[in-house]
């Protein structure tokens, strides 16, 4: 079995409330979970407006696949005009 995490921590440009924070990440959320079957939660940085800090976990019996998963999740959050990707952290288990 092959566990892939990553942590990526992003910035919301022009979010002034933390409701204009959830209305961007609830619904990039709830479609990477749908689209690849992973889990996927914002584990840090909750209080704060124009930070995030979302977690990721693939399972899978194929390392190849793993990193091509965690690959396109971080491809579709950077396509998101409303966030900017600041850094990502990738670990193969």
């Amino acid at each position: 079995m092959i566990v892939g995490t990553a942590v990526i921590d992003l910035n919301l440009s022009g979010v002034n409330s933390l409701k204009e924070k959830r209305r961007i990440l609830k619904p990039l959320l709830a479609r990477l979970q749908n689209r690849f079957n992973i889990s996927l939660a914002e584990v840090d940085r909750n209080d704060n407006l124009r930070r995030a800090q979302l977690g990721v976990a693939v399972v899978s019996n194929d390392k190849v696949y793993v990193d091509q998963v965690i690959a396109k999740i971080v491809r579709i959050i950077d396509s998101v005009p409303e966030i900017n990707l600041i850094d990502y952290r990738v670990e193969i288990l």
